[in-house]
C-alpha cells in the first residue's frame, strides 16, 4: 500500500499542532545568554538564546514589552518565560517571550530600575531641587574609603589646582555590609561642618561593589543634605542612584575634584584680566571725563557772563564806531544842505522873530495887569495849604493847620486857630 504524500504546509501545520498540545511547551522558563539582539522599528525584539549546548531563536512582540524591565543587550544572562511554537511559513520554531529577567547581577539591576523609578516619581531627581555647586569653594568635604585610588586622586588634583582649598576627609565604608549606614552617618556629620561642597564616591568596581550607592537610605541622605553634593562613583560608564539624586554627577572621583576645587592659576589669571579690564575701563572713563570737562570748560567760557559782557562791549564799540561814522556822514551831508538854506532860513527866522516880537508885545500889554507879582507888590498875599496848594476855601483847612503866606519879599508861616465859614449866622451870605 502506497503511503500518502503531504505538502510542506501540511507537515508544518501538523508539527504546530503537536507543539500546541504539548503542555510543557505552552509556557516554560529557559535560561541562556542573549545574542544577535535587534530592536526592530515595529517595536518587536528579535534575538537568540544560547548556552554551551545549543541555541534557539526568540522574539518578544511589541505588546509583550511590558515584561522587559531593562534594556536587553548581547551577553546578558537571562531567564525567559514564554511559549515555544512553530512559524508555519518557514517551518522554524522559536521561543515567544512574555517575561524576561536578568539572572545574577541582573537581579540587582532590576532592583536598581525599580528604585530609580520610585524615587523619580517622588521627584527626588527633579532639577528643581538641585543646589548649585559653589564656584569658589574653600572647604571641601570628601566621603570615601581612607585608602585607595579615589582619595589619592582627589588629594592630588586638589593640591595641583589649588593648595589653599581645605579638604576634610570622612573615612567611610564604600562596599559590603554596613556600607550604606556608614555613608549615611558620614553625610549627616559632614552636613554640620560648614562645608562649601561634599564629594561622595569611590573608585571602580563590580556592580555588586558599587551597590551601596544604589541603596534608598543613601539616596535619601543625599537628597536631605543641605550642603551641595557631588556624586563620584566608579568609572565614567558606571551609573548609580546616588548620581541621579546628587546635585551634580562627576564621571570619576578625579573629575569630582576638578569640579569642586577651582584652579587658583585660572583664578589669578581671571583676576588679572578683570584688573586689566577695570584699569582700561577707568582710563577710558578718565579720558572721557577729561574730554567732557574740557568741553564744559569751553562751553562755560563761551557762556560765562564775563565773556559775554566782554563780547557785548566789543560789539558795542563796533556799533558806536559805526554809528559815529554814520552820524559824521549824515552831519556832513546835512551841513552841506544846511549851508545852502542857511541864508534863507536866517531871513525867514528874522522875519518870524519880528512878527512874534510884535505879537508878544501885544500879549504882554494885555496880561500885564494879571501878573501875580504885581498883585503882591500891591499889598496882596498868596496863602498856601499844608499840601502846598492855593487856599481857595475854608473847607480846605482845619484848626492847627500850618499855612504858608507868600508876600512879595518872603514867606510867613501861620497856624490856624479857628475856621469860620461865611454864612447867615454872622449876617453874611455864603
Amino acid at each position: 500500500m502506497q503511503k500518502p504524500i503531504y505538502s510542506v504546509g501540511q507537515v508544518n501545520h501538523y508539527i504546530r499542532r503537536m507543539f500546541e498540545q504539548d503542555i510543557l511547551l505552552n509556557f516554560l522558563y529557559v535560561r541562556g545568554e542573549v545574542s544577535n539582539c535587534k530592536y526592530h522599528s515595529t517595536g518587536h525584539i528579535y534575538f537568540s538564546l544560547k548556552d554551551t549546548a545549543g541555541a534557539m531563536n526568540c522574539v518578544m512582540f511589541r505588546g509583550d514589552r511590558k515584561g522587559l524591565a531593562f534594556p536587553m543587550k548581547d551577553g546578558d544572562k537571562v531567564v525567559i518565560g514564554g511559549t515555544v511554537d512553530i512559524y508555519e511559513k518557514t517551518g522554524s520554531y522559536q521561543l515567544y517571550a512574555k517575561d524576561i529577567k536578568l539572572e545574577g547581577a541582573g537581579l540587582l539591576y532590576e532592583r536598581f530600575l525599580k528604585l530609580k523609578a520610585e524615587l523619580s516619581e517622588m521627584g527626588m531627581f527633579d532639577p528643581l531641587y538641585k543646589k548649585p555647586i559653589p564656584r569658589y569653594a574653600s572647604r571641601v568635604g570628601v566621603i570615601t574609603a581612607p585608602t585607595g585610588a579615589a582619595v589619592r586622586d582627589i588629594q592630588s588634583i586638589s593640591k595641583r589646582r589649588n593648595p589653599y582649598v581645605q579638604l576634610i576627609l570622612y573615612p567611610a565604608l564604600v562596599q559590603g555590609e554596613g556600607a550604606a549606614a556608614s555613608l549615611c552617618r558620614a553625610l549627616a556629620y559632614m552636613d554640620t561642618r560648614n562645608l562649601d561642597v561634599i564629594i561622595i564616591g569611590r573608585g571602580g568596581g563590580s556592580y555588586e561593589d558599587l551597590w551601596a550607592f544604589n541603596e534608598e537610605e543613601v539616596a535619601r541622605a543625599i537628597f536631605n543634605c543641605q550642603t551641595p553634593v557631588i556624586s563620584a562613583v566608579g568609572h565614567e560608564t558606571d551609573t548609580t542612584i546616588a548620581d541621579y539624586v546628587a546635585d551634580l554627577r562627576a564621571p570619576t572621583p578625579s573629575a569630582a575634584a576638578e569640579l569642586a576645587v577651582f584652579d587658583i592659576r585660572e583664578f589669578d589669571a581671571g583676576c588679572a584680566h578683570v584688573r586689566q579690564k577695570l584699569n582700561a575701563g577707568m582710563q577710558r572713563h578718565l579720558t572721557k571725563a577729561a574730554y567732557r570737562t574740557k568741553q564744559l570748560k569751553n562751553r562755560f567760557e563761551l557762556l560765562s557772563p564775563v565773556r559775554r559782557l566782554r563780547d557785548r562791549r566789543q560789539r558795542l564799540m563796533h556799533l558806536e564806531e559805526s554809528l559815529e561814522r554814520a552820524m559824521i556822514a549824515r552831519l556832513e551831508a546835512a551841513r552841506r544842505r544846511h549851508e545852502r538854506t542857511e541864508e534863507m532860513l536866517t531871513r525867514r527866522m528874522e522875519q518870524k522873530l519880528q512878527n512874534r516880537s510884535r505879537r508878544f508885545g501885544l500879549i504882554l500889554t494885555r496880561f500885564k495887569g494879571l501878573n501875580p507879582l504885581d498883585r503882591l507888590k500891591a499889598g496882596y498875599a498868596y496863602v498856601a495849604t499844608p499840601s502846598g496848594r492855593a487856599l481857595r476855601s475854608v473847607k480846605d483847612i482845619s484848626e492847627n493847620d500850618e499855612l504858608k503866606i507868600h508876600a512879595v519879599d518872603g514867606v510867613v508861616t501861620a497856624r490856624v486857630e479857628a475856621v469860620q465859614e461865611r454864612g447867615k449866622n454872622n449876617g453874611i451870605d455864603k
